[in-house]
């Protein structure tokens, strides 16, 4: 956690030396906000948080979208082209 908050701090202190007011900016409302951890939830198709297994429902949910059947019966047209 010390180096965490060192490798902050001189974030913020190269941020205010180059001038980069936006991340300098950004990185002083992280702090005032303090540590908030951050959640991944996935849900299955009914709607219920999936805790275990989320790589293979990412896998359930990609797949209908990577995995397109491919059309047999697409109807070819002629392109006629004039001679000048």
């Amino acid at each position: 956690m010390k180096d965490y908050l060192k490798a902050k701090i001189e974030a913020l202190e190269t941020n205010s030396k180059t001038k980069n007011i936006r991340e300098l900016c950004k990185g002083i409302n992280d702090f005032k906000k303090g540590y908030q951890p951050r959640n991944n939830r996935v849900k299955d198709e009914k709607g219920d948080l999936v805790i275990q297994n989320i790589l293979s429902r990412w896998g359930k949910h990609f797949s209908p979208l990577i995995n397109l059947h491919v059309v047999n019966n697409v109807r070819q047209t002629e392109i006629h082209t004039e001679n000048h």
